[in-house]
Order: structure tokens, then sequence, then C-alpha cells
């Protein structure tokens, strides 16, 4: 009769067991998943699974694409004017991966897409000769490539 007792409890623990058993098995592919996705090495900042590097250093527009090259991402592409809102600037300007391509016409990304007409609206008046910073408070401005500004990495 005791024996009889004891199965209910053993069919319950049993249950009980099996639900950790699949909880843990979900918690640690939600964890592989969320820490590949956002693991960025180290001076890297982690936002919506891309890597930023924002420099504190200076170099010019092609020593900053040069950088970026070295460290497997490129200079920021923005995809729209709130990607950056994250990031606390005084005003500070970046270089970004956005320069006049003279064969197309165009205002080129690194990777040759082109600017989105909605984003910076007015920089078919900038100067083409310029290469563009950008400021997290979304505004931009053209400026000779030589010129040494900060910079901000992007791996996504």
């Amino acid at each position: 009769m005791a024996g009889f007792q004891t199965t209910p409890w053993r069919l319950i623990s049993g249950i009980l067991g099996l639900m950790c058993l699949v909880l843990m098995i979900t918690l640690g592919m939600l964890w592989k998943f969320c820490s590949s996705c956002c693991s960025c090495q180290e001076k890297w900042i982690g936002y919506q699974c891309n890597c930023y590097f924002i420099s504190s250093e200076t170099k010019t527009w092609a020593e900053s694409r040069n950088f970026c090259a070295s460290q497997n991402s490129s200079l920021l592409q923005l995809k729209n004017g709130t990607e950056l809102h994250f990031i606390k600037s005084s005003g500070t300007f970046y270089w970004i991966g956005l320069s006049y391509n003279k064969d197309h016409h165009a205002w080129l990304w690194e990777d040759g897409s082109a600017l989105s007409q909605d984003l910076f609206s007015s920089l078919q008046n900038t100067n083409i000769q310029k290469c563009i910073t950008y400021n997290p408070m979304n505004t931009f401005m053209g400026e000779s490539c030589r010129y040494k500004n900060h910079f901000i990495c992007c791996k996504r």
C-alpha cells in the first residue's frame, strides 16, 4: 500500500524535472543567440546587434576608413537618422562612410550603395570635394577629407 501512495509524487516530480530540463535548454539557446548577436570586442559598444567603435583620436577620412577596415569593420553607414541616439554627444562631428563618387556622380556609402534621399535631404547642396561628418544629433557637414576628425566604425 505504501508503494501505491508514492506513485503520484513520483509522477509529479518527474513532470517537474522534465519542465526544468526544457526550461534550461530554452534558456541556453536564448543565451547563445543573445551572446553571439551582441558580443563586441573591448572598447566597442554593442547596440541592436551591431558593434560601434567611437574614436577618441582624430584621423583624416582615408585614415579613418583604413583603421575601420583593419578592425574588420567599416566607417558608419547610417540606416536612419536615429541609429545613434544612444551616443551622448557634445557637438562632436564624426567621419562616416559617405563620400562623393565622381564616376557615378552621386553620394555613395563605402559598400557602393546609394544614399537614401530622405536621410540627408539637403546633401545635394554640399561641396562634392568634401567628405561628410555626422553628429548624432542628426546633423551633417561637409569638410575637407584631409581634415582630422573623430570617426565611427561599425560591424553589422
